[in-house]
């Protein structure tokens, strides 16, 4: 959330962005209740300092009925104005948790994802000498995907993925993982993009796949909780992408300044309700309940958090690039960045199947405003002063989603796909699925 010593300052600004990406929160409202709560704890200090006094007073000595009543007097008033400032706090606090993080000045102003704009547009769109087919129909051919099956265990929107599919998706983990993990990489990656960053390589995690209620509500990630899957009986949620339990994994801590950048490239199995899907988004695996998605996520300190966006989506372009995808990039607007991001980035993969470009990555940053709930903090080294760290992630590849992008631009005339040369070590030298 803000610091409500920014909010106080700039009230103004801070209601405009709220205008701005979309969400209906009333600032002179909070600042009011900012103000009665601070009203009321001065009041509730004073009578405790008071209480204190009067005990004090009867320490030791046999205490006069003054005393007494004026004891009892405090007590009472102390109570009701404790609850007051308790059901006030609340209020304050449910209010202060509703006001989005600032945008970045760069970020362009807009109402709906349609405002976007597209920064650069990136390969050739291919063409093919036969009828294209979709994913869905490249994979029922091959035996790669059953989703009646599933249908019988689960329900809708589950699949059992098979076959040389499943080798795909392990290829497409193992590349990404040596890839990201390899300082050499990183360093080629950030020079390319011109990026003056540490080359520290990112830390493989297999993350817990649930999540408790206030950690998932700190990193501000359990809304809308209609497409969350909650466990009855239980506070845990099954966690909506890995980025939800790798940014909350080191809450309450403190880091050295030497420490940072820590970044993470996590790998797990996500789950969401994805209500209103239609049309093509239903063929296939494109839009499902249970999905892998490989997700990055760092900690820096607050100079070097844009620096580490940029770099993040630089990742997501050598990634893409590696794979020979035509993709587009995307600079999102204030309506569309989300409540804790200061800003974002999607990545689009042309799906000669759909004969469009769909969204396969976003990257986003959000400043302090995940750590200052989750009290994540640097120590400086030449001051020793405490400061929220700042935190990125960004999609590596939605396994599911990559794999729909190389099975349509890839497919052959006779319903074979070719491997693209960056994924053909880890399928024994493989060239053809």
């Amino acid at each position: 959330m803000l610091d409500i010593n920014f909010i106080r300052n700039n009230a103004e600004k801070v209601q405009q962005n709220a205008q701005n990406k979309g969400y209906d929160v009333n600032i002179d409202d909070l600042l009011k209740l900012d103000a009665k709560k601070r009203e009321l704890q001065t009041v509730v200090d004073d009578l405790r300092a008071k209480r204190n006094e009067n005990v004090n007073k009867i320490k030791g000595t046999k205490p006069t009925e003054d005393l007494i009543t004026e004891g009892k007097a405090i007590k009472t008033q102390l109570a009701s104005l404790e609850t007051e400032l308790k059901n006030v706090e609340v209020s304050y606090i449910d209010l202060l948790k509703l006001v989005p993080n600032m945008a970045l000045q760069d970020v362009p102003v807009g109402l709906s994802e349609d405002e976007n704009v597209v920064a650069k547009t990136v390969g050739e769109i291919p063409k093919f000498d036969f009828a294209v087919l979709s994913h869905a129909d490249i994979a029922s051919k091959n035996g790669w995907i059953d989703k009646e099956r599933a249908a019988k265990v689960t329900g809708s929107r589950f699949a059992y993925i098979a076959g040389d599919l499943v080798k795909l998706q392990l290829a497409i983990v193992n590349f990404v993982i040596n890839t990201l993990s390899d300082e050499t990489k990183m360093a080629e990656i950030a020079q390319v993009a011109g990026l003056n960053v540490s080359t520290k390589p990112m830390k493989p995690i297999l993350p817990p796949l649930m999540i408790r209620t206030d950690m998932y509500d700190a990193m501000d990630r359990l809304e809308p909780r209609e497409e969350r899957y909650k466990l009855e009986g239980d506070d845990l949620w099954l966690q909506g992408s890995a980025e939800h339990v790798l940014g909350s994994m080191h809450q309450g801590e403190v880091f050295d300044e030497s420490e940072l950048p820590l970044r993470y490239i996590g790998y797990a199995t996500s789950f969401r309700r994805e209500a209103g899907a239609y049309g093509k988004d239903m063929e296939g695996i494109f839009r499902m309940h249970q999905f892998d998605k490989l997700e990055m996520e760092s900690f820096t300190t607050a100079e070097d958090g844009h620096n580490e966006h940029l770099l993040f989506v630089a990742i997501q372009e050598y990634l893409l690039s590696q794979l020979e995808l035509p993709y587009r990039v995307l600079k999102k607007c204030t309506f569309d960045i989300g409540k804790p991001n200061a800003c974002g980035v999607d990545m689009e993969v042309w799906l000669p199947g759909q004969q469009k470009y769909r969204e396969t990555h976003t990257a986003d940053y959000m400043t302090d405003y995940q750590a200052r709930r989750l009290n994540t903090k640097v120590r400086r080294t030449s001051s020793g002063k405490l400061e929220l760290i700042h935190t990125n992630d960004a999609t590596a590849f939605a396994i599911g989603r990559i794999m729909i992008a190389i099975i349509e631009n890839n497919q052959t005339k006779d319903g074979h796909v070719n491997v693209p040369k960056v994924l053909q070590p880890y399928l024994n030298g493989r060239s053809v699925l």
